[in-house]
């Protein structure tokens, strides 16, 4: 079977029809190749700009200048208005005020649904956090977070905590999707005990 270019259209759909799929079928046996495994905890986390939306309003978004405020909570999710990546958008919307609390900002950043992004950033983020497209998973694959599927690479359910010097404080990769709030919580208040 030959390449072929995916549209934001059929990105789309073809995200969902995956989403779908995983509903029957058990997980291994869509893969074409396993997900990479995540970036280790003490690196550098790669410098990246990606476009995105803050309760649907088009955004620009820099790690670097970010970074400059606090930590950064990035988790990254196959894709928008899919149910687990619904349920983990409105865990982090929930919990984004006491992120700030502890100086740290929240950002997620999907491979899947990109043309999605804008509505998913108002409606299910509640306007909390910025959401950032990542056609063709080139963040996910620079965080090594990334499944191919079929001709298609999607962003695995991965959360980086990311600390003001760019090392990375956590990786976490899991499909419960509310444990990701959980756990890079717990990473953020670590590191504002020791810096505040």
């Amino acid at each position: 079977m030959k390449n072929r270019h995916f549209t934001p259209k059929k990105q789309s759909l073809y995200a969902l029809g995956f989403v779908a799929a995983c509903a029957v079928m058990p997980l291994s046996g869509l893969m074409a190749h396993p997900a990479q495994a995540a970036l280790a905890e003490n690196a550098q986390a790669p410098a990246f700009t990606a476009h995105g939306a803050l309760d649907g309003k088009a955004i620009s978004f820099s790690l670097q200048e970010a970074l400059k405020k606090g930590p950064v909570v990035l988790y990254f999710f196959p894709a928008a208005f899919t149910p687990g990546c619904t349920l983990e958008a409105h865990a982090f919307a929930d919990a984004t005020d006491d992120f700030a609390k502890l100086k740290a900002t929240v950002v997620g950043i999907t491979a899947g649904n990109v043309d999605r992004v804008a509505a998913f950033s108002k409606e299910e983020c509640r306007g909390k956090f910025a959401v950032l497209a990542d056609p063709d998973a080139k963040v996910a694959s620079l965080y090594k977070t990334s499944s191919t599927h079929g001709n298609f690479l999607l962003s695995d359910r991965t959360s980086y905590v990311i600390a003001p010097d760019g090392k990375i404080l956590l990786a976490f990769t899991s499909s419960d999707p509310q444990a990701h709030v959980h756990r890079t919580m717990a990473a953020v208040t670590a590191w504002y005990a020791l810096h505040s």
